[in-house]
């Protein structure tokens, strides 16, 4: 198992919104079998200090992708 990502690793910052917008269009693919879903998840406006947050609760893009790596591990069993 991966250790998860920190919230406040600097990496990323370098996320751009279509490349977040790509990662929640695959936890939704990878959710729905789990039955995860988030029908109104978008990426929000990034944070005073330029972080991107995904807006379902304002997570950290982190959360996003920690839940994909249980979700692609998941898949590999």
């Amino acid at each position: 198992m991966n250790a998860p990502v920190d919230p406040h690793d600097p990496y990323l910052r370098t996320y751009t919104e279509p490349e977040v917008t790509a990662l929640l269009l695959e936890l939704h693919e990878r959710g729905r079998p789990h039955g995860l879903r988030w029908g109104s998840i978008t990426v929000a406006e990034p944070t005073i200090d330029g972080r991107l947050l995904v807006d379902f609760g304002d997570a950290p893009v982190s959360t996003l992708l920690n839940l994909l790596t249980l979700l692609r591990e998941t898949a590999r069993k």
